[in-house]
């Protein structure tokens, strides 16, 4: 596995459900700007590899998107991402190599093997596609946390953040041919946060990793509560990586059309998700989308329960 991210609190527990997965061979992280800056993402990412003791290289990447302004999540994660905790600098520094070359070189050394998550926006990805647009048949799958099928948006009412950041990365990712599964913002919600009750329980498994995967937090889940209303702690990349590592949690998925806005003055980043099939079945309404077969497949909802065992034995 290969994971890109912006890392912040909940990348870090993303990572740490990989790093700590017997199952998984993590070959590298690649970090992006996003929540926040790509020299911070490198810090957060290797202290919480080194928290799992786990010595997969990371490597620095696009410090800022293609068009859009940079606009770090400061207000959500914290300025360090990571809840202002004050976290000790890593004893290791990111490789030398580029984080988009070291995409390719990955999906050539692996090809046909290698699964990549995505947990911050696009633009590594995109930016790989660019220089080797072969690199697209390599990976055996492409799980993004990115978008709202429901065009239920979390940083503005009709875009998810990721995609809201780099738009124009998004929209190249997804006319990439890749074997791309979209798990958006809205997967985390409902039975899938986590209550206070929970986050409790979380503590009282009395381990490291449990103690700085809420303690990292902190600063999110207020943000959760007191901006958004929410009843609990919403974990929108642990919850990507609990589908990328055990599919089967998916309750509701589809194969769709899906492509990104990015002209809409209201509607910029917006994730356009033809969930109805609408593309070529109305006569006279599909010059533009006729030949637009799907290319996505969307998950909707998750087994809350499965993914909060599969997080719990992460962290034991």
């Amino acid at each position: 596995m290969l994971i890109d991210s912006d890392t912040a609190s909940d990348d870090a527990v993303a990572i740490i459900m990989a790093a700590k997965n017997p199952n998984i061979n993590l070959v590298g992280v690649t970090i992006v700007s996003g929540n926040v800056s790509a020299a911070q993402g490198v810090e957060n990412a290797l202290y919480t590899l080194e928290l799992c003791n786990n010595q997969a290289p990371v490597f620095i990447g696009a410090k800022q998107p293609f068009i859009q302004k940079t606009i770090h999540a400061h207000w959500y994660h914290g300025n360090d991402g990571m809840g202002d905790k004050n976290y000790p600098k890593p004893q290791r520094q990111a490789e030398t190599e580029d984080a988009v070359d070291a995409i390719i070189r990955f999906a050539h050394q692996h090809a046909g093997e290698l699964e990549l998550v995505t947990l911050g926006p696009l633009t590594n990805l995109a930016c790989a596609l660019a220089k080797d647009p072969s690199i697209a048949t390599k990976f055996k799958r492409v799980v993004l946390m990115a978008g709202a099928a429901n065009t239920v948006g979390n940083v503005t009412p009709a875009a998810e953040y990721n995609v809201w950041c780099d738009p124009e990365a998004a929209q190249m990712v997804m006319l990439s041919g890749m074997k791309l599964e979209m798990v958006g913002w809205e997967v985390a919600l409902n039975d899938a946060i986590i209550s206070l009750d929970e986050i409790q329980a979380i503590y009282a498994l009395n381990t490291e990793l449990a103690t700085f995967a809420m303690d990292c937090n902190i600063h999110a889940l207020k943000s959760s509560v007191d901006w958004l209303g929410d009843a609990g702690l919403i974990q929108n990349d642990p919850v990507a990586m609990a589908i990328a590592i055990a599919p089967e949690l998916s309750r509701q998925n589809g194969y769709y059309r899906v492509e990104i806005e990015l002209n809409g003055k209201l509607t910029r980043g917006m994730t356009v998700v033809d969930q109805r099939s609408v593309v070529g079945s109305i006569a006279g309404f599909t010059e533009d989308w006729s030949v637009r077969a799907p290319n996505v497949l969307v998950h909707h909802t998750i087994d809350g329960a499965g993914w909060k065992q599969l997080l719990s034995s992460a962290l034991i």
